[in-house]
C-alpha cells in the first residue's frame, strides 16, 4: 500500500468540490439537516459503507470494517449551518435567505466523505472506522443528543477525532495541543426587580438601570481582580433590557451575557462570584436579583496519546504542524465526545488571503476548497496509522 499523502486524494478533489457547493447552496440549521443527512447517507451507501440514520435526531453514522482488527476509530464532522444571510457573490451562494454555511461545516462534512470514499476503495487499515456526521454543533446540542441516543454503547469507539478549519492560518497547517483546546461557554442572566417611577423623582423608586449598571461594572472585576490573569477567562455582558420609557424610570431590567473559561474550576468560580456580586448589590439597593447560569458547552480537552497521534499523521500530510498551540477561546461541542471517549480536536488552516481569512460566522466567510484534499488525506492517513495492517 503506497504512503497516503495529500496527492493521494487529489483525484477526489472535483467530486468533493461539487458536493461541498451543493451543501453550501442548501444550508440547514441544527436538527433540521434532513436534506444534508440524506445526501450524506446516499453518498456513504454508494461507497459501500454501512449507514445508520436518525441518531440524535438527524445524525448519520457510517461504519467501515476491514480485516480482523478489534480497534475502532471514530472520525467526526459537523454539518449544521447558521442563521446568517450570506453576502458573498459566488454562483453557489446560499439559496435560502437567512441561512448560511458561515463556519465551514459544509467543508468539514465533505472532507470526511472524501476520506470515506478513499478508505472504502483502498482499505489501508485493519479494524473499524466510524464516520460520524453530527447535527447541531452551533448550539452545543448535537453531540449530546447522539450520545444520549446510544452512540458509545452501539458503536464502541476506542478514540475520537475532530477537525475545524481556522481562517487566517496558512493552508495546510495543522495544530492542536494536549489538554484544553477550546473554552467552555456558559450563558448568564440577571433579572432585576426594582421600583419604576417618574424620571423627575428618582428618589421615590429604585431605578433598575442604575442597579444594572453597577452590576455590569462589578462583573468585570471577576476577570480583572478575582481570577489569575493566566486563566484566559472572559465575562461579557451582551444585552441590557429594561421597561423604561422617555420619562419613566424602569423598575425591571434583564442583563444577559456570555462567559468563557478553560477549566471547570474557573467556570464554577465564575458562577459563584456572579451570585455573590448579585446578592451584595441586591442588598445594597434593597431589590431582588435573580441569577440564572447555564453551561452550553463544556471545555474541549484532548488526551495526550490522541493529540500526538493526530500530529504524527498531520506531519505526513504537511510540513506545517504545530503540536502545542495556544487554546482557542471559542467553544466546541466535540468536548461532549472527548469527555466520554479519548480524543483529539485539531485545527486546520483555511488560508491567509481574502475571503479565506474572513472570521468564522462572517457573512462573507468562505471555506477554502483547496483545503479539502488536505483534510481528507489527514483522515485517511490517521486511520492507516491508528489501525495499521499486520504486514506493516
Amino acid at each position: 500500500m503506497p504512503e497516503i499523502t495529500q496527492m493521494s486524494l487529489q483525484s477526489l478533489h472535483q467530486m468533493m468540490v461539487s458536493f461541498r457547493r451543493d451543501l453550501h447552496r442548501h444550508p440547514e440549521l441544527g436538527f433540521e439537516e434532513t436534506r444534508t443527512a440524506s445526501k450524506i447517507a446516499d453518498a456513504l451507501r454508494s461507497f459501500g459503507i454501512e449507514v445508520h440514520e436518525g441518531i440524535g435526531g438527524t445524525g448519520i453514522v457510517g461504519v467501515l470494517r476491514n480485516g480482523g482488527g478489534n480497534r475502532t476509530v471514530m472520525l467526526r464532522a459537523d454539518m449544521d449551518a447558521l442563521p446568517i444571510t450570506e453576502t458573498s457573490t459566488h454562483d453557489y451562494k446560499s439559496k435560502i435567505l437567512g441561512k448560511m454555511h458561515a463556519c465551514g461545516h459544509d467543508g468539514h462534512t465533505t472532507m470526511l466523505l472524501g476520506a470515506a470514499k478513499y478508505l472504502a476503495e483502498n482499505l489501508p487499515f485493519t479494524g473499524t472506522v466510524i464516520f460520524l456526521f453530527q447535527p447541531n454543533e452551533e448550539h452545543g446540542l448535537g453531540a449530546k443528543a447522539m450520545l444520549e441516543d446510544g452512540l458509545v454503547s452501539q458503536f464502541q469507539p476506542d478514540e475520537v477525532y475532530g477537525i475545524h478549519n481556522l481562517p487566517g492560518a496558512p493552508l495546510g497547517e495543522f495544530s492542536t495541543r494536549t489538554g484544553t483546546i477550546c473554552a467552555s461557554e456558559s450563558l448568564f442572566e440577571f433579572e432585576i426587580f426594582g421600583q419604576g417611577g417618574h424620571a423627575s423623582m428618582p428618589q421615590v423608586g429604585v431605578d433598575a438601570i442604575l442597579v444594572g449598571a453597577e452590576l455590569v461594572q462589578a462583573l468585570q472585576n471577576i476577570v480583572a481582580r478575582k481570577l489569575a490573569p493566566s486563566t484566559g477567562a472572559v465575562v461579557s455582558v451582551t444585552e441590557f433590557i429594561t421597561d423604561g420609557q422617555r420619562n419613566v424610570l424602569p423598575g425591571h431590567a434583564v442583563l444577559k451575557g456570555d462567559t468563557r473559561s478553560f477549566t471547570s474550576q474557573d467556570r464554577t468560580e465564575i458562577e459563584r462570584l456572579m451570585r455573590q456580586i448579585a446578592n451584595g448589590i441586591a442588598i445594597a439597593h434593597d431589590v431582588k436579583i435573580e441569577v440564572r447560569f447555564k453551561t452550553e458547552f463544556m471545555e474541549t480537552v484532548n488526551t495526550e496519546e490522541q493529540a500526538k497521534a493526530a500530529m504524527q499523521a498531520a506531519s505526513g500530510i504537511s510540513g506545517l504542524v504545530i503540536p502545542n498551540r495556544k487554546p482557542m477561546s471559542f467553544s466546541e461541542d466535540f468536548g461532549c465526545l472527548s469527555n466520554e471517549i479519548p480524543g483529539c480536536f485539531l485545527l486546520m488552516g483555511n488560508g491567509t488571503e481574502y475571503p479565506h481569512n474572513q472570521p468564522l460566522h462572517a457573512s462573507d466567510y468562505e471555506f477554502n476548497e483547496d483545503a479539502l484534499t488536505f483534510g481528507a488525506a489527514f483522515w485517511a492517513r490517521l486511520v492507516s496509522e491508528r489501525l495499521p495492517q499486520k504486514d506493516k
